[in-house]
């Protein structure tokens, strides 16, 4: 009865030591390779198995405490020796598991804030394009009203200058129609010298 009792739990212990071998199997393939999420399933499945290998081994220290043999003892301490390697090999690659991960997330995160700052800068020079082209565009529209400006003032003084000369012309034709022409002055004139020379004779009598 109690043999068979120690046999059954042996062969449990054994049982467990050979899952948890073919699942450290997998755990360690799975920490080599690129994180997929399904190492949560198989970390809670190596954790069941520890815990029953550990309370199979609880059972056989009550057997060895209650008189057992030292064959019994050297059997129960060498199951308890492959626990606990078990157990530590399972944290070690856990934790390097964590870090893995903890790195791809950073590397991830660094990736995605380049991704948008290249974003944002794209979004910036966009923006500074724009500015310099509206103030180029103002600059032109400057210069354009300047030269507007300047070429009405011309108009307004060009259009001055020809009331100012029509005014002249006025007052210049007003003056000659006024004054006689060439062929008055030399019409008088004749007329003067036709009107002496038949004075002249009269003149030299009253004189003698």
């Amino acid at each position: 009865m109690e043999a068979s009792s120690w046999d059954a739990l042996r062969k449990q212990a054994r049982r467990l030591e050979a899952q948890l071998d073919d699942q450290m199997i997998a755990y360690r393939k799975l920490v080599s390779m690129k994180s997929d999420g399904s190492e949560n399933d198989i970390e809670s499945d190596i954790e069941r198995s520890l815990k029953q290998l550990q309370q199979v081994n609880s059972q056989m220290q009550t057997w060895v405490s209650s008189g057992g043999s030292e064959v019994l003892s050297h059997t129960l301490t060498r199951h308890m020796e492959i626990l606990q390697d078990l157990t530590q090999e399972f944290y070690r690659l856990r934790s390097s598991l964590r870090v893995k991960q903890q790195h791809a997330s950073l590397l991830d995160l660094r990736d995605f804030d380049r991704a948008k700052f290249d974003v944002e800068e794209a979004s910036d020079s966009a923006d500074q394009a724009l500015l310099r082209e509206q103030a180029a565009i103002s600059r032109s529209t400057g210069q354009m009203d300047n030269v507007i400006s300047q070429a009405q003032a011309m108009l307004g003084s060009l259009m001055t200058q020809r009331s100012t000369f029509g005014g002249i012309t006025s007052k210049i034709s007003n003056v000659s129609s006024r004054l006689p022409t060439k062929e008055k002055i030399h019409g008088h004139h004749h007329s003067f010298a036709r009107r002496l020379r038949l004075r002249l004779p009269h003149l030299h009598l009253l004189v003698v």
